[in-house]
């Protein structure tokens, strides 16, 4: 039976962390994380559960309080209609919770549409709970978004669930309202449940964010996923959370919790009381200073890629998702078949330059690269530079 992870793909986004901690001096462009640190309240609410001893086991369901101020926050922020604390869990990390959730709802056989580009982790955790992902491109002409009557051709009878991922994780594409809307009514006609991972919902340039759940009559047929990861800077911490208003997938996802880590961390989860009850600033904050760095990198993109690589600011999330110009394959005497990986390469090892390589991300991000701007803007600018005398010599 174990072997069967053998066909779980290990992202190269783990692979190339990996190795950027051999680099000397390296530009950590290449991980979904950000330079800012976790706010003082997540701070102060931790320490003060060290001190009172807050370090025992909890109910496999959360801290009521947090459960509590979570469906405040979706019911607020979000416009999902939760009936009760009793919807909400809490979980380590998002990835977590897509884990739980995908284990509780799939079964073999089962297929799941995901974007192409996607995260990769998405596709493996699918892979993991025995149910096959069913990739539909995204569209750079489209401000990388599906193209509708793509993904309604997708679908076939094995179909069991359609995974939004808005803002989106490589490409900073966002779903417009009317495309949720249409997804809605796909998903009612089909009767397909929609995983909603929300992951970025507060890294929006431009517009605000839209929750499928809060579209009438979806919830019910929902699951939105969210984590503390990327809106307070606690990517390490590990607190994640989802609400499904079905008690059988809602019972499954606490049983795979359980047997996985039994609780969420406890003085993680009175972080998370911290974060919520503490002042709100430090989102906007973390926003508007993300929106910087994002025009601060691709003003300067065009000089330092000299015309090698080339793409438009994202309207959400905080990656460059850059297209790579093939001529500099042939200038170069490349000849791996995959110039995503080629660039990544050529970067890492000649401009110390953590990045990702598109492909890693599905076939459609081949000829891609992802590098994340949410580091220091010193940081940022020094990649740039090294980019700049990386792109300008020949490889070998």
């Amino acid at each position: 039976m174990a072997s069967f992870l053998d066909s779980v793909p290990v992202s190269a986004i783990i692979k190339i962390r990996d190795l950027m901690h051999t680099v000397k001096d390296p530009f950590r462009l290449d991980q979904g994380d950000v330079s800012f640190d976790a706010p003082a309240t997540v701070k102060a609410a931790m320490a003060r559960a060290i001190t009172e001893n807050k370090t025992h086991y909890l109910p496999t369901t959360g801290v009521p309080r947090l459960r509590e101020l979570l469906t405040d926050k979706m019911r607020r922020e979000n416009g999902i209609p939760i009936g009760s604390a009793e919807e909400v869990v809490p979980t380590n990390g998002g990835t977590h919770g897509i884990w739980a959730l995908m284990h509780a709802l799939f079964e073999p056989g089962d297929e799941v549409i995901v974007s192409d580009p996607e995260w990769p982790a998405t596709m493996a955790i699918a892979i993991a709970a025995k149910a096959t992902p069913v990739a539909v491109p995204l569209y750079e002409k489209l401000g990388w978004r599906w193209d509708l009557d793509e993904l309604e051709r997708a679908i076939t009878p094995r179909t069991k669930a359609i995974y939004v991922n808005s803002p989106n994780n490589p490409t900073g594409g966002v779903m417009t309202r009317g495309d949720l809307v249409r997804i809605a009514a796909i998903a009612r006609e089909r009767d397909l449940w929609v995983l909603s991972d929300e992951a970025y919902e507060h890294i929006l340039y431009e517009g605000e964010h839209i929750s499928i759940a809060s579209i009438p009559g979806m919830y019910e047929r929902t699951i939105p996923i969210y984590t503390f990861s990327k809106s307070y800077a606690m990517t390490g911490l590990r607190l994640g959370y989802f609400a499904v208003q079905d008690s059988t997938i809602r019972a499954r996802a606490i049983k795979v919790i359980a047997y996985t880590t039994n609780n969420v961390n406890s003085v993680v989860q009175y972080g998370g009381i911290g974060a919520l009850e503490g002042s709100q600033d430090c989102v906007r904050e973390y926003r508007e200073e993300l929106k910087a760095r994002r025009d601060l990198f691709f003003a300067g993109l065009h000089d330092a890629a000299h015309g090698i690589l080339s793409g438009v600011p994202p309207v959400g999330a905080f990656y460059a998702f850059v297209k790579i110009n093939p001529a500099w394959a042939s200038s170069t005497g490349t000849t791996t078949p995959s110039l995503s990986w080629a660039m990544a390469e050529h970067l890492i090892r000649n401009a110390r330059i953590g990045c990702v390589p598109g492909v890693d991300f599905g076939p459609s991000g081949e000829g891609y690269l992802r590098l994340a701007f949410g580091r220091e803007r010193s940081e940022l600018q020094g990649a740039l530079a090294s980019m700049k005398q990386a792109l300008a010599i020949r490889v070998h």
